[in-house]
């Protein structure tokens, strides 16, 4: 190779470097500020009781690989497990709760095992970073593969999932090799693209079950690759295909075993014994249609490993009816505009403008007689084929509780906006010009909301301030601002010493490990905190976004006439839940009397009653502050809790209407 061109393909190289330096940093930056959020704990603590006992029974419904990825620090580190014998937890495989004692309540901190776990999956995002450059490089030349990667390693979307221990950024990483992989050995075919492509896609299927979808997307290219080869040539492929697509079987289920030890149980020896998954088969198998027979099948005959079909089984039934939020609905089958509405208002400006920019660059280009349409498209059609049916999946599932689902789209689209920068589109300066406009924008969007990349809604969708009205849970607020609150609290320390303070929060932190001291109201964990009676005053109120949206309530949605007469009725009861609570004596008396559970049925339903009815004033009232979008403070007078909890409903309409002028 040339002098010149050395030095050139090292400048390059720096380049490349440089931005997935800049990324990974941004990244881990940004999470070092966060508590852990909803899914991170289940996914690491899972991954370390497949790596320290190799039981696969926790949180099966993510991909083994990531789990055990983000998990080796706390497995290296030789962090102590919960303990297993007589935990109604473990015996149930309830990942909620042996997580948390995994983090919590084993005596060492888990916060260093939790940023190394970070660290490893942030190596994904890096990975993802590579494909994109040298496919768009490939496609549009130099300038067009940097165009992409710096979308890439700017995208506040990817930022803010690029280091959490989870499985989505895993899953980016390898739906993308897999459908580069498989292209490559259809257009090259040879042993040796082949055993990259399979290799890739088994472990695609360990590292989420979305890889299901490259099924599809495989035998779509394979018809594109025998329809457009000619005439003459397509008995080959014909021939080729089954074995190709028998090849890549045979490898995916070779990797699924290895990474469930070559073991069909799920349960593992030498362990305390356990009596079911999350639930038996029996709650999940019936409800599948064709695809509970197919895993039956795969069951009688140990085709694959248990803890493997499970951990899909659970996806699919879950998938069917999960609680869901969208700018003020609510439902528990999704809305097919969700993941579109998700899009508009989560991506950035400049992308949503680089898209409308390729669509008359394209035109230019292909009225060009020397440019062939054809030729064209078959260069990026695993892409097209990978997004187009990706976004069916996404249109038609049910599953609607996270813009992260959609995350793999973009990386497609980085890598097509690269076309932006190839020659002959446009005279060079303005092709330039753009190019520069188009990362300063990107830029500019992650600038301004760092370091909370989770919150990020562009200027369309009213902005991070307006997400909550819009989208909660993981597209919002995960459970990651614990430590912005307790900074908070700790600063305004004076100003609520005076007045009780109030938590509701959305999450799997542990608000007392940042020495958070606040009066619990309902929580989506509950199995953390014991509600016993609890006066509702004036004072500072903190309330996730998910919890003030009710996403996840039994009560969640408008507020009805049957909800404010149970309300009412119930608040008849409350002398009797403060003197249940108050008074042992009286508490050992009801149990005596068989009452006690049904007794404190009603008190819990008396307040998540009482706490929705709150949400539903807190929801008009301008919050006095929030941390990092996620969790919004109320400095509440007791006339406004008079107002909200104790008298009729008019005096909450009241109380509603004057918020909203305010």
């Amino acid at each position: 190779m040339p002098i010149a061109d050395r030095q050139s393909a090292w400048k390059i190289a720096g380049g490349v470097a440089a931005l997935l330096v800049l990324h990974v940093t941004l990244a881990l930056w940004a999470v070092s500020g966060k508590s852990v959020t909803a899914d991170e704990i289940l996914h690491v603590t899972g991954g370390y009781l497949y790596n320290q006992f190799g039981d696969y029974r926790i949180h099966p419904e993510n991909g083994n690989l990531p789990q055990r990825w983000a998990a080796l620090p706390a497995w290296l580190m030789n962090a102590p497990p919960p303990l297993l014998a007589d935990n109604p937890y473990w015996s149930t495989s309830d990942a909620s709760p042996v997580g948390h004692q995994f983090f919590y309540e084993t005596g060492h901190d888990h916060w260093p095992m939790l940023m190394a776990g970070r660290a490893m999956i942030v190596l994904f995002s890096a990975g993802t970073g590579l494909l994109v450059f040298g496919w768009a490089r490939r496609l549009f030349g130099t300038t067009g593969g940097f165009l992409a990667l710096a979308f890439h390693c700017l995208d506040p979307n990817i930022l803010a999932h690029a280091a959490l221990a989870t499985s989505d950024t895993a899953a980016v990483f390898f739906l993308l090799a897999a459908c580069g992989a498989f292209w490559r050995h259809l257009r090259t075919p040879g042993w040796r693209t082949g055993a990259l492509s399979a290799g890739v896609f088994g472990l695609a299927c360990v590292a989420k079950y979305s890889a299901v979808l490259l099924l599809p997307v495989m035998v779509g290219l394979l018809v594109w690759r025998i329809s457009t080869d000619p005439a003459g040539q397509r008995g080959r492929w014909l021939k080729l295909a089954p074995l190709t697509l028998a090849g890549h079987g045979l490898a995916a289920v070779f990797i699924i075993w290895l990474f469930f030890g070559f073991r069909y149980s799920g349960f593992a020896p030498g362990v305390p014994a356990a009596d079911h998954y999350i639930v038996p088969w029996e709650q999940v198998l019936p409800f599948l249609g064709w695809q509970g027979r197919v895993v039956q099948f795969c069951r009688d005959g140990h085709l694959l490993p248990e803890a493997f079909l499970f951990g899909y089984s659970w996806v699919v039934q879950s998938a069917q009816a999960r609680s869901a939020f969208l700018a003020g609905e609510y439902g528990v089958t999704g809305w097919v505009s969700f993941f579109p509405l998700a899009f508009w208002w989560k991506s950035t400006l400049a992308l949503l403008v680089a898209l409308v920019l390729g669509v008359p660059a394209l035109r230019r280009r292909w009225m060009n007689p020397a440019v062939r349409v054809g030729g064209d498209l078959t260069l990026v059609a695993p892409l097209l084929v990978f997004f187009t049916l990706y976004w069916a999946f996404s249109l038609a599932s049910h599953l609607n509780i996270g813009h992260r689902h959609i995350l793999p789209v973009y990386p497609v689209l980085f890598i097509m906006i690269g076309g932006l920068a190839a020659p002959g589109l446009s005279v060079s300066w303005r092709r330039h010009a753009v190019v520069a406009l188009l990362v300063a924008g990107q830029l500019a969007a992650s600038g301004r909301i760092a370091p909370h990349y989770l919150a990020f809604f562009n200027t369309l969708a009213g902005g991070p301030a307006n997400g909550h009205r819009l989208l909660v849970d993981s597209s919002l607020d995960w459970g990651q601002d614990l430590p912005g609150l307790a900074r908070w609290l700790r600063e305004h320390q004076a100003a609520t010493a005076a007045q009780p303070v109030f938590l509701s929060y959305f999450g799997s932190g542990e608000p007392g490990y940042y020495g958070i001291a606040a009066t619990p109201l309902p929580y989506v964990n509950g199995f953390k905190v014991r509600h016993w009676w609890y006066e509702m005053t004036a004072g500072t109120y903190c309330v996730s976004a998910t919890m003030l949206a009710q996403v996840y309530s039994p009560v969640r949605g408008p507020w009805t006439p049957g909800l404010e007469k149970e309300y009412q009725e119930a608040r008849t009861k409350e002398p009797l839940f403060r003197e249940y609570w108050r008074n042992e004596t009286t508490r050992r008396e009801v149990h005596a009397a068989g009452a006690g559970d049904a007794f404190e049925k009603t008190w819990q339903r008396y307040d998540l009653l009482r706490f929705a009815r709150l949400c539903h004033y807190l929801r008009a009232r301008q919050p006095d502050a929030d941390i990092g979008y996620s969790i919004f403070i109320h400095h509440l007078t007791q006339a406004e809790v008079d107002a909200a909890l104790h008298g009729p409903y008019s005096r909450l309409l009241q109380a509603i209407g004057s918020a909203g002028q305010r």
